[in-house]
């Protein structure tokens, strides 16, 4: 089995460092972006105009596409491989963000948090495929410690 996934433009072998921190920080924003938004629920109901409703769905939304379709997700990855789904799950992730970002109302919102919750979860599987995909038998259990140990910190930081 092939250990290490190859540089499309050149052929060798990507740097699993480098892979692993990606692999961290998607995997970090996913997370964050779950709850996150609770400190934003006041502005967002004063510059949309959004009811208490509407606020709560912006975070059930996500919440509900991210967990559903995480099994899903990663039979996809087994399927067309974890690194197509990744970048995929991750391109479509910073476009629906953008979409966030942008919203013009409540229900737009909405509906990009629901695109924003399925690309994670598109994503969040993936992440662990590939780190077995990169890293050998032998380094494989520091890596997996290194991407547990960042999801215990974020775990442990302040929050609102």
């Amino acid at each position: 089995m092939q250990h290490r996934l190859r540089n499309i433009s050149s052929g060798r072998p990507a740097s699993p460092q480098a892979a692993l921190y990606a692999l961290c920080v998607s995997f970090f924003m996913i997370c964050l972006d779950a709850t996150v938004v609770n400190v934003a629920v006041p502005d967002i109901r004063t510059s949309l105009g959004a009811s208490l409703n509407d606020a709560v769905w912006v975070n059930s939304t996500y919440a509900l596409c991210y967990a559903v379709p995480l099994i899903l997700a990663g039979r996809l990855g087994d399927r067309y491989g974890p690194k197509r789904v990744f970048l995929k799950g991750l391109a479509g992730f910073i476009t629906a963000s953008l979409a966030c970002a942008l919203a013009p109302s409540a229900s737009v919102l909405i509906a990009a948090r629901a695109v924003q919750g399925l690309t994670a979860a598109l994503i969040a599987p993936q992440t662990m495929a590939l780190i077995v995909h990169l890293f050998p038998d032998e380094r494989r259990g520091r890596a997996l410690g290194v991407w547990g140990g960042r999801s215990a910190v974020q775990q442990w930081l302040p929050g609102p």
